[in-house]
This record gives structure tokens, sequence and C-alpha cells, in this order.
């Protein structure tokens, strides 16, 4: 059997987690595949904050959620929730906030590294992805949840891996970290980090995605 991409592992992770009316934040909106699939989980009552720093970005989200708006009724039902896209760095998103979203935000998705089709040269990098965690774990819920999808395969992509998992190592209570690698993964394999507030003291594991049934 093949083993699932860690890409779909984070959003069923995801999935099973959102409630209709929550509120999730996409930390690197990109081409807007997460930002879709957000919308879709939290519903018409919910609402998603998309962030990410490129304008191509920007544009390709508001594209395919126009498209979405437009055919939701065929695809599925329930509706999407409301989408936030904000052209900022992920490290700026405390000062986009309203007071009353702190500790009220039930998911955070960040899928790093650069953007699908566009500039490889504009990546994200660590300095500004460690604030933007720390920024995360002050906003979400004290159940929350947050993926985080790491590409070590690029110079700038191993260098942020490597900080991000360092930092992972240093959560406390009440949090919970947990590092899944596809089975037979390399060095430069993506990794997907899970941070999750729990109640029990937190721990540090790491454990290999299972494969597809």
């Amino acid at each position: 059997m093949r083993p699932v991409p860690l890409t779909t592992l984070a959003q069923s992770i995801l999935a099973e987690h959102l409630r209709a009316g929550d509120l999730a934040i996409d930390a690197t909106s990109g081409n807007g595949h997460d930002t879709e699939f957000l919308a879709k989980c939290v519903g018409p009552g919910g609402c998603v904050w998309a962030f990410d720093i490129q304008q191509q970005a920007i544009t390709a989200t508001e594209h395919r959620l126009t498209q979405l708006r437009l055919t939701h009724r065929q695809e599925f039902e329930g509706g999407i929730g409301e989408v936030k896209l904000i052209q900022r760095s992920h490290a700026e998103m405390a000062e986009v906030f309203p007071q009353e979203v702190v500790g009220q935000v039930s998911a955070v998705m960040f899928n790093l590294g650069y953007l699908p089709g566009g500039d490889k040269a504009v990546t994200t990098v660590a300095a500004e992805t460690l604030a933007a965690l720390a920024i995360s774990l002050d906003v979400l819920a004290p159940q929350g949840l947050m993926t985080v999808m790491l590409y070590p395969g690029h110079p700038a992509g191993e260098i942020e891996t490597r900080a991000v998992l360092e930092w992972s190592e240093t959560l406390g209570d009440p949090w919970r970290a947990e590092v899944m690698r596809s089975p037979e993964s390399r060095a430069t394999s993506p990794v997907l980090l899970v941070v999750r507030g729990i109640n029990p003291r937190p721990v540090f594991r790491e454990r290999v995605a299972r494969s597809a049934r």
C-alpha cells in the first residue's frame, strides 16, 4: 500500500478536529488549497484568516474561493465559511487579529516552503516561521490544534525544519508535539509537525505515518 501523503494526513487530522462555526487560520495560503479546505470545514458560520506575503498567492486563493462559491452547491452541502485574505507575513499575524480572537482559534495550518508554480527563491524562513508559531500558540484555544508541513529538501527548508523541530521539543504544558514522517523517508523528505493543546503533561514523540489501508 502507498503511504498516505503527509499533506493529506494533515488535512485528515484537522477535519476530525474542526467543527461548524469554528475560527481557523491558514498561515500560508499559497494557491488556496488549504484555505479552501478550512473554509469547507468551518462552514458558513465559521471564519478563516488566510495569510501570504505574495500577491500571486493571494490572487490565486481569491480566484479559487470565487470559483468555489459559484459551484459549491453542486460539490458539497452546507456552504463555506467567511475567508479574510491578508497579504502579510505570518510573522505579523498578531498585528492583524482583534483582541477577541486571542484564545478562540480552533486550528492553525502551515504549509511552509515556496509557492508551487511561483518563484522558488521566495520561501518561508526560520525566523519568521518561529515568530508565527509563537503567535499561533497565543491565539489558539486551550484544546486547539496546529499542523506544520516542513520541507527540508532545499537549503532554506533544511534550516527551517531543524529550527522548528528544535522549537517543538521545548514546548511544555499544555502543548504536545508530535512529528510524523512517511515510511522510508529520507533526510530531505517532508515532515509533518502536529501540536495539540491538552490537559495532561505533554510529551514529544516521533512516529511513522501509517500506510493507507
